[in-house]
């Protein structure tokens, strides 16, 4: 018997109708009417009428595939019964249209497993395709009959929601039909359940204050308390959900900025509150009103909250505007610093300053260096109670516009490499500001990428380079920043350049990778060389460059999450089989060993 029999043959044997027949008898047996029993209420209310009306709905149900698998199947032959219907036609349609259709699924599933496939691989086929099929065929209003019928939520929903795969499968429908009551009432449950942290998506979380405010609270906490090296994934989804609209974008501003007020956190708050209002221009919303409305300045400064939000709302500087700011903080009664310390205007005075070249006006030029300098080098004291400024300490001020100014000097004289060698001791005293690293940071990001850079400073390490180095050694925050701008110089091609000079110099952006993998920037870092690595998109020889300069600075015990990346990279035959010797005393040898003896 071949396999097309054997399988004709298993869904005639379960599909049988004389055995269908055989124990719908026997149910009829069980069967006991009350002449005072109502009727189920979707015969009652739907088809009430004579007995034939009833007789004929009822056999149109039955005729239906697998109607005898229907849960409401027994009341169904009841409610035919007392009409008095005769048994024999009810057990013709059930058994003719008995399909087996599930009973089919069963068989295929239980073959697939006969013949070795993983059993967790077998149910996550049957319920993608379930899935899929419910997707295609969900109908809103069919689904909210539900809640109407019953008056309460089925049971069947509470057991799906204990299983991921069906969760997953609410948040997608709760995407598409936002208005489906039965929908949201389990997105609610989901909520209640404890999985805030699955609700990702704005359309799913923003239809009920009470979800949203769990949702948002959950994510807001995980933000808080992560690592690091894992909060930019974390932050990504915070600010896709928080920014939904701009009711959900006033909602989450408004619980940020009470935390924000807390001695303990508050300041993490207040760079979240800032990487939302970025996030959110972004996305084209007009949130400067909102977010300037929500600093108490704004109220007591009017004139100078103005002034702010018309160069905010169209990202741009104004002389005027920031005449009127210089002017305020100038003064004895300074507006509150936290007014102008906003990344937005900040982000514009450091890129004109640095990058703007002559498009900066020499006699508004102090007005841009000491208003970045106030923003970035004053701090105040508030009493706790009513929220008053007690102290300003502006200590800081004149040497922080000191160092703007002598670094901008610099960075705008277009000096050649040889020139601005000699100016690099200066520029180390001025980088150990902030700001100022920032600035150079930005100026050199702009230089390296002029047409022909690279070719006419043919030096092993530009001194452009060495300036970046300077910088990650003095200020961890802009790590990130600096590699994302090395896998900039990595990833692009220079045409202009032989491909053997391209190469010396994608070694020496590893070498600088290296040096700020050795500052502590080293999950992200690892990350890149291991992607660069499975998707082949960097020379062989390079990667086995970056490996054997890695190997040379670091020595067990190691993070889990390190050698998960980086074992990878060292076991590739291809990458460090040349660097491995016969007697297994090689470094990256001795390396492996110690790996696996932990």
């Amino acid at each position: 018997m071949d396999d097309t029999e054997a399988f004709d043959e298993d869904v005639r044997s379960s599909g049988s109708s004389s055995d269908d027949g055989d124990h719908i008898r026997r149910g009829f047996g069980e069967f006991e009417f009350d002449d005072d029993e109502p009727l189920p209420e979707i015969i009652e209310e739907d088809h009430a009428g004579s007995e034939e009306e009833i007789q004929q709905h009822c056999l149109e149900l039955f005729a239906s595939n697998d109607y005898i698998m229907e849960p409401e199947v027994f009341d169904t032959i009841k409610m035919y019964f007392r009409a008095g219907g005769m048994p024999s036609k009810v057990v013709e349609l059930l058994s003719d249209n008995y399909t087996a259709c599930g009973q089919t699924a069963n068989i295929l599933a239980e073959w697939m497993l006969n013949l070795g496939l993983d059993p967790e691989e077998v149910m996550s086929m049957i319920e993608n395709h379930l899935q899929e099929l419910i997707v295609r065929h969900f109908d809103p209003k069919k689904a909210d009959a539900i809640f109407f019928e019953g008056g309460e939520a089925p049971s069947w929903l509470a057991e799906m929601i204990e299983h991921y795969p069906w969760r997953r499968l609410f948040y997608r429908l709760s995407e598409e039909y936002p208005d489906c009551l039965l929908l949201n009432f389990t997105i609610k449950l989901i909520s209640d359940a404890g999985y805030q942290q699955e609700i990702t998506s704005g359309i799913t979380a923003a239809q009920q204050i009470e979800i949203f405010s769990q949702v948002i609270r959950t994510h807001l906490m995980k933000l808080l308390t992560e690592h690091e090296d894992n909060q930019e994934a974390t932050l990504k989804e915070f600010l896709k959900l928080s920014t939904y609209g701009e009711h959900t974008y006033l909602f989450t501003q408004i619980v940020l900025d009470v935390l924000s007020q807390e001695a303990k956190g508050g300041s993490s708050v207040r760079r979240i509150m800032q990487e939302m209002e970025k996030f959110a221009l972004s996305r084209g919303y007009n949130v400067i009103p909102i977010s300037i409305c929500l600093d108490a300045a704004s109220e007591t400064h009017p004139r100078e909250a103005i002034a702010l939000a018309s160069m905010m709302s169209k990202n741009a500087l104004n002389p005027a505007d920031i005449t009127v700011l210089f002017n305020a903080y100038n003064s004895t009664s300074a507006p509150p610093v936290s007014l102008i310390r906003r990344p937005q205007l900040l982000e514009l005075l450091v890129d004109l300053l640095f990058t703007g070249g002559s498009k900066i006006q020499a006699e508004h030029k102090p007005k841009y260096v000491y208003l970045l300098a106030y923003a970035c080098g004053v701090s105040e004291s508030f009493n706790t109670k009513n929220r008053l400024r007690k102290t300003v300490n502006k200590e800081d001020v004149k040497q922080i516009s000191q160092a703007i100014e002598k670094a901008q000097t610099i960075c705008a004289g277009n000096k050649a490499a040889g020139e601005l060698v000699a100016e690099i001791p200066e520029l180390y005293k001025c980088i150990r500001y902030a700001v100022v690293a920032m600035g150079v940071l930005k100026w050199v990001e702009s230089v390296i990428f002029e047409l022909n850079y690279f070719e006419l400073n043919p030096d092993p390490v530009p001194v452009h380079l060495v300036l970046l180095d300077e910088v990650a050694n003095i200020h961890p925050l802009m790590h990130s920043q600096i590699l994302n701008l090395y896998i900039k110089v990595f990833e692009r091609t220079f045409q202009e350049l032989d491909v053997l000079i391209q190469l010396n110099l994608k070694r020496t952006v590893l070498d600088r990778m290296v040096h700020l993998l050795s500052r502590g920037h080293v999950i992200p870092t690892i990350r890149f060389m291991k992607k660069c690595a499975d998707e082949k998109t960097a020379d062989v020889s390079l990667i086995r460059h970056f490996v054997s300069e890695v190997i040379d600075i670091i020595a067990p015990p190691c993070s889990e999450e390190f050698l998960t990346l980086f074992l990878p990279l060292l076991e590739n035959e291809a990458i460090t089989g040349s660097l491995r010797t016969e007697k297994r005393d090689d470094p990256i040898s001795v390396f492996l060993a110690n790996c696996r003896k932990s």
